[in-house]
């Protein structure tokens, strides 16, 4: 919950816009401010203050306690123009909710934590819980020295200035790993999330007995509990006391499969007993391995002081990280256009895949320490590949592509070279096509169609065939690639086409570089536009049988009814 406090007419105005904004997220606190604040610092996970800052610091600072539990507090000012995070700008999250706060209000976030001014991710904002020299090993960062990454567990990370491998390295280390291990000076640790444990239990197994089993068997292999992911057993046992307490105990998801997928897994200690019970000749190490991985520690029984049978097994299993592979669409090149989802995935990716031409367009909002992988034009399909190789490394990667990457750009190559052994998001674009419509009016308020009359991957038999269908059935068509110089005759010949069954008068909209400072645009009819004016980098779309240039404007209507009455 995020707690609002306010002291003036002004600063309540504000409030409200935020608390509309967020009903369910928020709760205004009334009264004196300084009950307030100490109210909502008891009660909520978040602040936002709309006072001066030097007034919120004297009410919060007798309040602050450890940064790792202390809530986020941003305060905005009385004419609204700033949203700045004050305390607890990871840890509380204030850092991300003056952005938040920004967007929603028109106010300029006011960030000074030293990683996020210098576009470092913090090493405590990686989503990995995080032991040792934090702040000493990320001043080491900030200021430029040799940080070396120790990975004893691949991890997809976001990019981080880590002193290349095989360099000199300094005094400084990240070391990821799932191993029990205290850190040594200079030294930060990164608990991935990368140990499954596998558990079978008869029934009324007690929790303590299946706790202490998971709880000794990461101790004997080594392990920190800190990297377990999750619990696995059998459906059968997906309700039963002592394993449901036991995840809940240990803060950890618990998983089940079916009987029938755990009995394909091939183990090392399979047994009737479990056979019989539920369907499967093992639990543990079936459950562990069923997702694949290493198996740390083999079926192992819990011991009982009372001398009774064990009631429990437990198997551990390490999961390498997937790797992870964003395809981006970058819309049609004005910054403006590209999603707030997009720019989050390019800030997130340690590894950008691109046609160098795109790769340009973004590279200042990328973080210190990726790696770039950019290529000219014609190499789609090797991008695709290395893409998707750099994600079964481990990596997080960002693919990128103009428009949206599922529309004649990158995101079919990618997943055609991709399998299921890698995580693959895909992130959507304004494509070219909307982008000219906005320009031109409404052209595509009703059916329509994209055709690229580049015959460079389809021959041109099928492009013409797709032509004729869209022309026969009266659909809007946007033609993409309609031109080069060394392809001429194609967009004449799809233009002729559309004449067969549509009027000389039919309105055609014709957009150069939608979006971009040299932008231009034009309505014409079909029967007078020059293919001569027309490029690669140009747009055209062909209205249908109903559509009308109306004020200079194409606009298709989402019906046929007014069609007679507008002629």
């Amino acid at each position: 919950m995020i707690g609002l406090i306010s002291a003036t007419a002004a600063g309540a105005a504000a409030r409200d816009r935020l608390a509309a904004a967020w009903p369910d997220r928020t709760r205004v606190y009334e009264g004196p401010v300084g009950d307030a604040v100490r109210a909502a610092f008891a009660e909520c996970e978040q602040l936002v203050c709309f006072l001066a800052t030097g007034a919120v610091v004297r009410l919060v600072a007798p309040l602050l306690g450890d940064k790792k539990s202390d809530p986020g507090v941003v305060c905005v000012d009385e004419g609204g123009r700033f949203a700045v995070s004050l305390v607890g700008g990871h840890g509380g999250g204030a850092n991300e909710l003056a952005e938040r706060v920004g967007e929603l209000l028109r106010a300029e976030p006011v960030v000074t934590t030293a990683t996020d001014a210098v576009g470092i991710p913090g090493l405590d904002t990686l989503g990995l819980p995080v032991e040792g020299d934090v702040a000493g090993v990320t001043r080491a960062l900030l200021d430029g020295e040799p940080v070396a990454l120790d990975a004893e567990v691949a991890w997809p990370l976001p990019p981080v200035p880590f002193a290349e491998e095989g360099s000199t390295q300094g005094s400084y280390t990240v070391r990821l790993t799932d191993r029990a291990a205290e850190p040594a000076e200079g030294e930060v640790l990164l608990r991935p999330p990368s140990l499954v444990v596998g558990v079978g239990a008869s029934k009324g197994a007690p929790v303590e007995e299946v706790l202490g089993l998971v709880e000794g068997a990461l101790r004997d292999a080594g392990l920190s509990p800190r990297s377990l992911a999750e619990l696995v057993t059998v459906d059968a046992k997906r309700e039963e006391p002592g394993i449901v307490e036991a995840a809940a105990r240990l803060g950890v998801p618990l998983v089940t499969y079916s009987a029938e997928e755990l009995a394909k897994v091939e183990v090392p200690n399979p047994s009737d007993a479990p056979l019989t019970a539920v369907g499967t000749p093992s639990v543990a190490e079936a459950s562990a391995l069923v997702r694949g991985g290493e198996l740390l520690v083999p079926k192992r029984k819990s011991a009982r002081a009372d001398g009774h049978a064990s009631m429990a097994t437990c198997a551990v299993v390490r999961r390498a990280g997937r790797g992870r592979l964003a395809v981006v669409g970058l819309g049609p090149g004005a910054r403006d256009l590209l999603t707030p989802r997009a720019t989050a995935e390019l800030r997130r990716a340690s590894v950008l895949v691109g046609l160098d031409q795109y790769v340009d367009q973004i590279r200042d909002l990328l973080r210190p320490g990726t790696r770039i992988l950019e290529s000219g034009l014609g190499a789609e399909e090797e991008r695709a590949r290395t893409a998707v190789a750099e994600a079964r490394k481990g990596q997080a990667v960002a693919l990128i592509g103009s428009g949206d990457a599922g529309v004649y750009a990158m995101a079919s190559p990618a997943l055609a070279e991709a399998s299921d052994d890698i995580d693959v998001i895909g992130v959507p674009g304004v494509t070219a096509a909307l982008a000219a419509g906005a320009i031109l009016g409404a052209p595509l308020g009703h059916d329509h169609v994209s055709i690229s009359l580049s015959d460079l991957h389809t021959p041109w038999e099928v492009i013409e065939r797709r032509v004729r269908a869209a022309a026969e059935a009266d659909i809007v068509v946007t033609f993409y690639n309609p031109r080069s110089r060394g392809r001429d005759w194609q967009l004449p010949k799809a233009l002729a086409i559309l004449a067969e069954h549509r009027e000389p008068t039919t309105p055609v909209g014709v957009v150069r570089n939608a979006s971009r400072p040299d932008e231009s645009s034009r309505v014409t009819d079909l029967g007078s536009l020059d293919p001569a004016t027309v490029d690669m980098m140009t747009v055209v779309t062909v209205g249908n049988t109903a559509t009308r240039e109306i004020a200079g404007r194409m606009v298709t209507p989402r019906g046929y009814r007014w069609q007679e009455g507008a002629k």
